[in-house]
């Protein structure tokens, strides 16, 4: 056989034997798919047809009273597929949509036609038309020309999301809180949001959306393949009205004091129930915000808040009472070549251990827990923990500050000063809200609750789980050592460090305290100070207590707890106090009025009279005398509240018609 023949005869066994191998190859891979089909299949699909997760609207979070606190509201994008309508439909329905997306939008019917003339030109299949709607004008544009044909014959697409929104503001945007997921893809859950996100997050849906290009999906119909289940309602125990007292009246001290952060929290004294907390921190650019839970996360040293714990352990242990005399001579006196002073020049002399608390003499209630102490000190500490001061609260909302009572058999821990340091609030560290709580516990007979920011949840009027009060020590003093720290917290606002706080319209009881911070000589952050007052309100029958805590004023301006902290708590009390009714209890509508009848009576007798001249109306009461008056002709204007004091226009002048006559009240 010739040599050529050969080797075309060797290139066709070649080719032959390739396109076997290759017949068996596609066999096998049929073989193949028949077995794994199902797996392609989904793959395909996968690739082409997706189920998209739809997130559940959350619960609402109410205050006490059903006032939003935090809501989901479904907010809608509006996209359109070029290629799915018709050329007919197009050009018939082009311009009666862009009139009415005009007419919503408000940009001119033109910019519509030219977008959506583009669109088609450019085959876009996902052109955006508008986002964020409310359901109202989703609805609307719904049932616009052409977008009415639907998804397929009108190229509508609709994509929906839930936003959260806060009705209050910024107004205790921190407490609420949040949760969400960081750029690591860490879920953060912050403040109440946070805290009770298993109930209001509900349960997530799934959509089927079609891949009509390169990261892009359009839903498949108008349906949900699973819908979501919205998540429970949470009521919280914030008093909107109070909320907004404590709100205003914190951010109007750190702006006078230049403050760089504070808190306050404001506590139903019998129940825990926290009516207000804010908290705000001041940016670069000098404004406040809510920045961080300032009330529950940052731990740092009392102060002469603190005082209120030490001669709580000193009273109870009956070691002293409150007529003791300490001598705080001459203000200063040292501890191991530590200095200990007080605020007044020439210090207070002999006193009272109930004095040196009422003018917060830090030589007085140092030497007496020194006194008393010093050889035993872990009595001192044990006590204190038998009070719970070492524990946390235990809070639903995450980040509550670690309490610090440092421990004399730990050589770490404990110094040679550490005892007359703690004794007015330093070496030691709490919360406000941990601070607050033993506050509280004093103006409820010793009752020392939990704090608490949740009432209930709720599915619409059925009630899923009630939050009830908690106690965390039944008894933390014995009701004698009690009723002393009362009286004592009584006095300081009465002749002590808050006597200018007292206001004889309702009364009040607390402790002033001033903290340094960033002291020592390893300490390289600006030497400033901590300005706080805690108490309750009112002082015989304490409905509710309050903290009010101001991080590094100006010290310019002023940094005593008085004068920084003081008038924020005089504010909130007084501003609770007069919107709040003094008893809860229907009066006997049969019993006889006596003082108003007799009011009555007067204002009768005069009013039947024709006056001339200026009647005398002093003494009546506002609303009596208001109406004698303009019926009289004249114009009234008032100032105060209740009887008559003072009237311009004296009795028996002639009255002249339309004239003003000025009545003082009180």
């Amino acid at each position: 056989m010739p040599i050529t023949e050969k080797k075309i005869l060797h290139r066709l066994y070649f080719v032959a034997g390739t396109m076997f191998l290759f017949s068996v190859a596609v066999a096998v891979k049929l073989v193949f798919i028949q077995i794994e089909g199902e797996e392609y299949r989904q793959l395909a699909e996968e690739r082409t047809i997706r189920n998209f997760t739809i997130p559940a609207n959350r619960g609402n979070l109410y205050s006490d009273d059903g006032s939003l606190l935090a809501t989901s509201v479904t907010k809608y994008d509006i996209r359109f597929d070029a290629l799915t309508v018709s050329a007919k439909n197009f050009e018939k329905y082009l311009k009666p949509l862009s009139d009415e997306l005009s007419k919503m939008l408000g940009k001119p019917s033109s910019y519509y036609q030219n977008i959506f003339r583009k669109a088609r030109a450019n085959k876009n299949r996902y052109l955006l038309v508008t986002r964020d709607l409310g359901y109202s004008d989703y609805i609307k544009v719904k049932n616009f020309p052409l977008f009415e044909l639907g998804p397929y014959k009108g190229g509508l697409i609709v994509e929906q999301h839930v936003e959260r929104e806060h009705p209050l503001g910024k107004i205790a945007e921190r407490s609420i809180g949040y949760e969400r997921r960081d750029e690591n893809g860490h879920l953060l859950n912050v403040g109440l949001e946070g805290a009770y996100s298993e109930y209001l997050s509900g349960r997530e849906g799934k959509r089927l959306k079609q891949r009509i290009a390169k990261g892009q999906w359009k839903p498949i119909s108008d349906n949900n393949e699973i819908e979501p289940k919205d998540g429970y309602d949470v009521i919280s125990t914030i008093d909107i009205n109070i909320q907004d007292i404590a709100h205003h009246a914190l951010l109007s001290q750190l702006e006078k004091y230049k403050a760089e952060h504070g808190s306050v929290v404001v506590m139903e004294t019998k129940t825990g129930e926290v009516k207000a907390i804010s908290n705000l921190g001041r940016t670069s650019e000098g404004k406040y915000y809510e920045k961080l839970n300032y009330a529950i996360g940052e731990s740092h040293e009392p102060g002469s808040t603190f005082k209120l714990m030490a001669l709580a352990v000193a009273l109870d242990d009956k070691v002293v009472d409150t007529n003791d005399i300490v001598d705080t001579e001459k203000g200063t006196i040292y501890y191991h070549r530590k200095r200990v002073r007080d605020t007044k020049i020439g210090g207070h002399g002999k006193i009272t251990i109930s004095r040196a608390f009422e003018v917060s003499s830090n030589v007085g209630v140092v030497r007496t827990i020194h006194d008393h102490y010093s050889d035993h000190p872990e009595r001192f500490v044990g006590k204190l923990r038998d009070m719970g001061l070492d524990k946390r609260l235990g809070l639903s909302i995450k980040g509550e500050g670690k309490p610090y009572i440092p421990d004399p058999k730990n050589k770490k821990q404990w110094s040679g000063i550490a005892l007359e340091w703690m004794a007015f609030g330093y070496g030691v560290s709490l919360t406000p809200l941990q601070t607050l709580t033993f506050y509280n516990a004093v103006a409820n007979n010793g009752e020392m609750v939990k704090p608490r920011l949740i009432k209930e949840v709720r599915e619409w009027d059925k009630t899923i789980m009630k939050f009830e009060k908690e106690v965390l020590n039944p008894q933390v003093c014995s009701p004698e050592t009690i009723g002393k720290l009362q009286e004592m917290m009584k006095n300081v606002v009465l002749k002590g460090t808050g006597k200018r706080l007292y206001t004889p319209n309702f009364s009040m009881a607390g402790k002033t305290g001033t903290a340094q911070k960033n002291y020592g000589p390893k300490k390289k952050e600006k030497f400033a100070y901590i300005s706080s007052f805690a108490g309750y309100f009112p002082a015989d029958d304490p409905k509710y207590s309050c903290i009010v805590v101001v991080h590094e004023p100006d010290r310019s301006v002023g940094y005593y707890g008085a004068d920084v902290s003081g008038p924020v708590f005089k504010s909130i009390a007084h501003k609770i106090y007069t919107n709040s009714p003094l008893h809860d209890e229907v009066e006997d509508l049969e019993k006889e009025k006596t003082g108003t009848e007799k009011d009555y009576q007067s204002y009768y007798a005069k009013a039947q009279k024709r006056f001339q001249v200026m009647p005398d109306v002093q003494g009546m009461s506002g609303m009596d005398a208001i109406p004698l008056l303009e019926n009289l002709g004249l114009k009234v204007k008032v100032v105060g509240n209740g009887r008559v004091k003072k009237q311009s226009i004296s009795e028996g002048k002639k009255i002249v018609p339309d004239q003003t006559i000025v009545l003082e009240l009180s």
